[in-house]
């Protein structure tokens, strides 16, 4: 089929159109054969049970590998947005550009990788532009659970894009401006082909609610607390811990940072100019002789993370925040879908402790979402007023909803591409018109690898079926000259029949089938192999209702 020749704009989402992670989007403009690319965000989202030693996950970038790319722009420093950079900038060369307080924070990252020196980094104003090829970007100052978030105004020879990245609408901000409507009502004015936009909480009618009146909440709290008191919050929150620090300073208290992310942020935020008018931090050393009703503890690991700083209070391991009978923990945040129970078991160690615990479930105003709700998105597209709509953000259903939303609020056309999904916006009617490869790469020992790869497979199978070794001695003539040790991983023996016996057992099986072999087959250490890891396989699902993994060692004298 002869290729496209006309000048095209395409939308093209490998991370974050169909899950609310992992995002990595671009833009081509230009023919098929011979475009230009401006990527935006290159995030991560994090591994689960399903992906044992697994951490982190990214999304694979093999299409625009080796494509004419402009350069990478990033809306704002939550880890699903920058947190690959590190890790997919050799794959994916291009100069990178962000707001100050996101720069920072990349610093690190690549500096962790070791590639800082190799990576063009070049900081663009709050509100400012630059021309990228055929891509006009301007940032568009929003509002977030983070510093510097920001929305991209790109301006293309077929039509102007709107980028929301992640954002709400928030009047008491407290850190930053308010989400710039006067730009966002002006870009509607000139003419708004498509807006990419946030759809995290679609389903949440009203609004988000105000950082502001989480500060009013929290030093209201803090107020009626005696005795040593925890705030477990987000880190890159920088709002929510301006919040936290004024709250305890109004009450008498100082503020002692537990946890590494912490100490980062607050880093981060002071570089830019925020958080200069409180308090020093306490040391290490102050904190442990502070008096208790006179000191704070802001936290990373609100989520039940087991290396943060909540968790190891939890356990009474960390080195310096100790809480129990008497003591207060605020969890200032939300609970992330899929660690309900890691936060679960968190609180219950802290009760256990004789903490006394509290969430916005039962002390209201404490916590408020980043992302728009309901009638934040009507406002949105009240104020943009765009042709088409792209959701993006959120898993299959809430991207569904919200282009029934954008229809609902007069937007012509309304496409929900998943990853991988090509989106042509213009010339034409919006239309997905062709699917790339993708899918996720794996950080796995420090490496990456494909979502396919044989140890994390391996590691899978052996987590939920268990592992035999077994190693034997053969002479020349392929007899059996040693005994059959058996050892097994994850595998139990029961209160009647001890797993020692049971192996034995199995050891039999096995010295009668390599018995049974003849000729060659004993000369062939994979026929060898192959046999006695059928006969084991075959046991072991009648014993244990499993098929494990079977290593076979065989000596040979």
């Amino acid at each position: 089929m002869k290729k496209q020749t006309q000048d095209e704009l395409v939308f093209l989402p490998l991370g974050g159109s169909d899950e609310v992670g992992m995002n990595l989007n671009a833009y081509g403009y230009g023919p098929e054969n011979n475009r230009e690319w401006l990527i935006v965000d290159v995030g991560v989202t994090f591994g689960d049970l399903s992906t044992p030693g697994v951490d982190v996950i990214v999304p694979d970038p093999t299409y625009l590998e080796g494509e004419n790319i402009r350069g990478i722009v990033l809306t704002h420093a939550h880890e699903d947005h920058i947190g690959a950079l590190g890790w997919l900038w050799p794959r994916i060369k291009a100069p990178v550009y962000a707001t100050p307080f996101t720069a920072y924070l990349i610093r690190d990252k690549l500096r962790e990788r070791g590639i800082l020196d190799e990576v063009e980094l070049i900081e663009i104003p709050l509100g400012g532009s630059v021309q990228l090829g055929p891509f006009g970007v301007t940032f568009v100052t929003m509002t977030h659970s983070i510093a510097e978030p920001n929305g991209l105004a790109i301006d293309t020879p077929l039509g102007l894009v709107f980028h929301t990245g992640d954002w709400k609408i928030d009047d008491q901000p407290v850190i930053g401006s308010k989400t710039d409507a006067p730009a966002i009502r002006a870009l509607g004015d000139k003419g708004v082909l498509a807006m990419v936009c946030d759809s995290t909480n679609v389903f949440v009618p009203g609004v988000a609610g105000s950082e502001g009146d989480v500060a009013v909440a929290i030093t209201k709290l803090i107020s009626t607390l005696k005795g040593r008191v925890a705030v477990g919050c987000f880190a890159s929150n920088v709002a929510r811990m301006d919040s936290v620090i004024r709250a305890a300073e109004a009450n008498g208290r100082r503020v002692a940072l537990a946890g590494r992310s912490m100490h980062r942020i607050t880093a981060a935020a002071k570089h830019v100019g925020m958080l200069q008018d409180v308090k020093p931090f306490l040391s290490d050393e102050e904190a442990r002789v502070w008096p208790a009703d006179q000191i704070l503890y802001l936290c990373t690991g609100s989520q039940g993370e087991a290396r943060a700083a909540l968790s190891r209070v939890a356990d009474g391991t960390h080195p310096t925040v100790k809480l129990g009978l008497g003591d207060h923990c605020i969890f200032s945040s939300r609970q992330i879908p899929g660690n309900e129970l890691a936060i679960g078991r968190l609180q219950d160690r802290l009760a256990d402790r004789g903490v006394r615990l509290y969430t916005e479930k039962d002390s209201p105003g404490i916590h408020v979402s980043g992302h728009p709700c309901r009638d934040e998105l009507k406002q949105m597209y009240e104020w943009a007023r765009p042709q088409i709509a792209v959701p993006t953000h959120g898993v299959r259903r809430f991207l569904l909803e919200h282009a029934n939303l954008a229809k609902d609020m007069g937007v012509k056309e309304a496409v929900t591409p998943r990853n991988g999904d090509m989106v042509r916006l213009a010339p034409g009617p919006a239309a997905i018109i062709d699917e790339v490869p993708n899918g996720r790469l794996y950080v796995d020992g420090g490496m990456l690898v494909t979502e396919q790869g044989e140890a994390l497979k391996e590691r899978r199978h052996a987590s939920t079926n268990g592992v035999l070794i077994v190693s034997f001695c053969l002479d020349k003539r392929g007899r059996i000259v040693s005994d059959i040790d058996i050892r097994s991983v994850g595998l139990p023996g029961d209160l009647e029949k001890p797993l020692g016996d049971v192996l034995d057992d199995l050891a039999e099986r096995v010295e009668q089938v390599v018995t049974s072999l003849k000729g060659e087959a004993l000369e062939d250490e994979m026929v060898i192999e192959q046999a006695v890891g059928r006969v084991l396989k075959k046991a072991s699902q009648r014993i244990w209702d499993r098929r494990p993994i079977v290593e076979t060692i065989v000596l040979r004298l």
